[in-house]
């Protein structure tokens, strides 16, 4: 009669055993230098051990790169396994198409039980899940406001701690149920306005960050970096970005633009007393010695690197440790063992390299997202793996993963044979990216471009002018080499590769250089009029 049962109902009865769950742990703007494991120029500052401990029980991915480097558009690729001209989402000020297909949907009617927690940054309601809350636009660090499928809903505490917990409490759920399932976990974190958690207020207080090399990059021959609005010496506020003096009854400077982020400003507001009492002891004394010292040009350049550099590994510290607290929820349900854990971020991100924040820029530090697998019994731990690989390959690797079937219209590989050992023969040379949202925050014109393994060209279409670099001379892309005559066949080479890629994702849009009068008049406005953008720059 058992028998009988299990040839009747040979899925349920034991397929369902070996689907392995699968656990998204995603951050938002995470550079893979910030990871410990990367061997990036912050390793001695060990910011990310629970993360390196997941390297070393699975594969690290060494060349993860992003189609278009910014939040949304990043994450729509995730979801879509598309490029951005084909899921509709190019910029953050586009909202979603959730009726479209995308994986999360395809594992649900597989039998999954799937869950997204954290931010979602795409608008509109989420698709394709059982379970879901998430933020309203970047949302808060502290006490956020969560939407969910009942409506608006504050949470007490600090938010990478409140969506772990969502998660680990959906991990018990989904054991009850006996369901295979998929959970995104979702984070804020690191996102500017990078608010730590009050337990980490004083972390690093004993130490100096190390600097990056190109701190004081002065662009030459990179006229698009010229006229960017990312800069920590002119761009970064001392009061919103490092919250020097910041308080929730100060009044917000009148000469700021509607425009101009203050969600730090905002959060306090939202703070308990007792909150804004611990913030306020442990930046109160900083403050006054900030005040005090007065400092002026690379000095001052330099404080601020420090505080914004410490701030931002504080909160990335809060993802290491809520890392852990949920690969523990699977050891403790007695999942671990059949599920994979995935940890991943929406882009890389500057530390100070170039002398930047932020994100959207082709060149490596933005362009390069951490990919880190754990799987266990398939994947060798220790792993490294040097392939190009991209977010467009989540969606078909997720769905490999779980034995269903992935649809012929997405863009991208699956990465399981990676995983498994078994680099297939025709496996990618180059990836394709095309940036959109200019003119918008930051002043990052639009672009797009291809990257092999040792190249990288680089079209401002819109501006007429191109860059390329050679990777291994030159990995920190400061010497431009497009319209040296020595390189020529080899630019020409790269660049019939890259119209070979445009084509073939079918991204047509129209790469049209603008009238002269056009340029000159985005590269002497500004989007965000203040003093500090017409100063010149620290040398």
């Amino acid at each position: 009669m058992k028998l009988f049962l299990l040839l009747l109902f040979p899925f349920t009865a034991l397929a369902e055993k070996k689907r392995p769950n699968i656990v998204f742990f995603f951050t938002d703007d995470h550079a893979p230098h910030a990871i410990g494991a990367y061997n990036g120029w912050l390793k001695s500052v060990n910011p990310t051990p629970e993360i390196d401990k997941l390297a070393d029980d699975g594969m690290l991915f060494e060349n993860s790169f992003c189609t278009n480097s910014i939040c949304g558009p990043s994450r729509a690729v995730i979801m879509s396994g598309k490029h951005s001209h084909k899921n509709g989402f190019m910029n953050n000020g586009n909202s979603f198409d959730w009726n479209q297909q995308i994986f999360p949907k395809i594992l649900r009617a597989a039998g999954y039980h799937t869950a997204l927690y954290g931010k979602s940054h795409l608008k509109g309601k989420p698709q394709g899940f059982d379970s879901w809350a998430v933020l309203p636009g970047q949302g808060d660090y502290y006490n956020p406001a969560m939407i969910t499928p009942k409506g608006r809903k504050i949470m007490n505490g600090y938010c990478t701690d409140i969506v772990t917990d969502m998660a680990i409490d959906f991990i018990k759920e989904s054991k009850e149920l006996g369901k295979p399932f998929m959970l995104m976990c979702q984070h804020k974190a690191p996102h500017r306005t990078w608010m730590p958690a009050l337990r980490h207020l004083h972390l690093y207080d004993d130490i100096t960050i190390p600097e990056p090399k190109t701190l004081f990059d002065q662009y030459e021959g990179r006229i698009p970096a010229q006229h960017q609005e990312m800069e920590i010496d002119r761009h970064m506020y001392l009061d919103h970005d490092l919250f020097t003096d910041l308080t929730p009854g100060l009044d917000f400077p009148k000469q700021r633009l509607p425009s101009q982020d203050r969600s730090a400003y905002l959060n306090m507001k939202r703070m308990t007393p007792e909150q804004l009492k611990t913030w306020r002891a442990a930046y109160g004394p900083k403050d006054k010695a900030f005040r005090e010292a007065k400092l002026t040009g690379r000095d001052l350049v330099r404080w601020k690197f420090q505080r914004y550099a410490k701030n931002y590994l504080r909160a990335i510290k809060g993802v290491d440790e809520n890392l852990a607290r949920l690969r523990k929820a699977l050891e403790d349900q007695g999942l671990a063992d059949n599920t994979i854990f995935v940890y991943s971020s929406d882009q890389g991100f500057y530390i100070g390299d170039h002398g930047w924040y932020d994100k959207r820029w082709m060149y490596e530090e933005s362009l390069k997202m951490p990919l880190i697998i754990s799987w266990p019994g398939v994947i060798k731990p220790g792993s490294r793996n040097t392939d190009l690989v991209q977010n467009l390959d989540y969606a078909q690797t997720f769905l490999e993963m779980a034995g269903a079937k992935t649809p012929s219209d997405m863009q991208g590989t699956s990465l399981v044979p990676l995983l498994k050992g078994n680099k297939p023969n025709d496996w990618r040379k180059s990836i394709y990216y095309h940036y959109y949202e200019y003119p918008s925050y930051h002043q990052v014109p639009r672009h797009n471009g291809i990257r092999t393994e040792r190249y990288k060209l680089i079209n401002f279409y819109e501006f007429g002018e191109w860059e390329f670099y050679d990777l291994k001379t030159d990995p920190d892309e400061l010497k431009n080499l497009y319209g040296n005559p020595e390189k020529k066949e080899l630019i020409d080479d790269v660049r019939k590769q890259l119209l070979k890629l445009q084509k073939g994702y079918g991204d047509d849009t129209v790469l049209k250089e603008k009238p002269p009068e056009w340029k000159s008049k985005m590269r002497t406005t500004t989007s965000v009029k203040t003093k500090a953008n017409f100063r010149p720059r620290v040398k």
